[in-house]
């Protein structure tokens, strides 16, 4: 029986729709990419360094890009956001707001995560005080290769890290955690201490969560030969001085201790949350969300990437909170699934 090409439409150009449909064109089939975005690379393209090696996001996508230079039945449309997607005869029409209208015989979501907005957390004063920033800004402060100073353009000497923002919280609605905000702060520590070794850095964490292989090798790094500071404590609140600089209140719950510094500047380790366009696709009553908005697998154990409808499928930080190998590895599991269901396909319409 001649294998007959099927066409599978990836929503979403970050790294898990990226690899996923790389996967699937080496397998023969027509892959359709479709991404928002002006570029793909999704949250990678504001990151500077990778954790644990220090690898740039640039190279990534880079080498996944040229991957599909390979494929002429790969193809990717940019600035297109999906509007609605209907089912019909098990085949898919997949519309977008510029009255692109594409068929497709399974559709893969890989629309990735929303950072948490840290405005939301007003007692931490982000968007009222300058010195306040978020992991995310500091990220692209360190990619721009420029020094790293205060809003007054002064070299910080003291650096406060505060973990959990937007997870674990049940006031804000998250009380998962985001699984990547700990290790995040590590390695953004060790880069301001690498860059600017006078000044004194803080972590304030509810406990520290660094589940990978490599690191607690970081934290450890981090703790000896940096002598980076890590307090087991929430802040409370942060307010502006006369001077610019930034008062905090904590509570070390090792020592039991109330805990008051002044520091120059605070960075916010913001967590993952449900992108909004996943309301989106549940509104079509296709797909289904978890209690925490993000899609829901059909079997969070044997079948992550599958959801409650055949042949939708999700691939990546859509599904949860993931990290970049991670995500990559989620992306290779989506692809097995989709050929596997292609291939069932096929075979009940040759049988028929």
């Amino acid at each position: 029986m001649e294998k007959e090409q099927k066409h599978v439409a990836v929503i979403g150009a970050g790294i898990a729709g990226l690899h996923t449909a790389n996967l699937l064109a080496q397998s023969g089939h027509k892959v359709t990419i479709l991404e928002k975005e002006k570029y793909p690379g999704g949250h990678l393209n504001q990151w500077h360094h990778l954790f644990p090696d220090h690898s740039s996001p640039e190279w990534i996508i880079s080498g996944l890009l040229d991957e599909q230079l390979q494929f002429d039945h790969l193809k990717m449309i940019s600035s297109t956001e999906i509007t609605s997607i209907e089912k019909n005869n098990g085949h898919f029409a997949i519309n977008a707001g510029n009255e692109l209208r594409i068929y497709a015989d399974a559709v893969v979501i890989s629309t990735g995560f929303k950072l948490f907005d840290a405005r939301q957390k007003e007692e931490y004063g982000y968007g009222l005080f300058k010195n306040v920033i978020t992991s995310a800004d500091l990220e692209q402060s360190l990619k721009s290769g420029q020094p790293l100073t205060t809003a007054s353009g002064k070299t910080p000497s003291r650096v406060a890290f505060i973990h959990c923002i937007g997870s674990r919280d049940a006031k804000c609605g998250n009380t998962y955690c985001s699984k990547v905000c700990c290790i995040t702060g590590v390695k953004q520590a060790l880069e301001i201490s690498e860059m600017l070794p006078e000044t004194e850095i803080f972590c304030f964490y509810m406990d520290l969560r660094l589940y990978g292989s490599k690191f607690d090798d970081l934290y450890l790094q981090a703790q000896k030969k940096h002598k980076i500071q890590f307090i087991r404590g929430r802040l409370s609140e942060a307010a502006e001085t006369h001077d610019k600089r930034l008062q905090i209140k904590a509570e070390d719950t090792l020592s039991g201790r109330p805990l008051r510094m002044e520091v120059d500047m605070i960075v916010l380790l913001a967590g993952m949350e449900k992108n909004e366009a996943h309301q989106m696709f549940s509104s079509t009553k296709l797909l289904e969300l978890d209690e925490h908005g993000f899609f829901k697998s059909k079997n969070i154990q044997l079948t992550r990437n599958e959801t409650t409808q055949p042949g939708i499928f999700i691939a990546g930080t859509c599904i949860c909170p993931m990290s970049v190998n991670e995500t990559i590895e989620n992306a290779g599991a989506a692809s097995i699934l989709v050929n596997r269901y292609l291939e069932h396909q096929q075979l009940t319409n040759h049988h028929e």
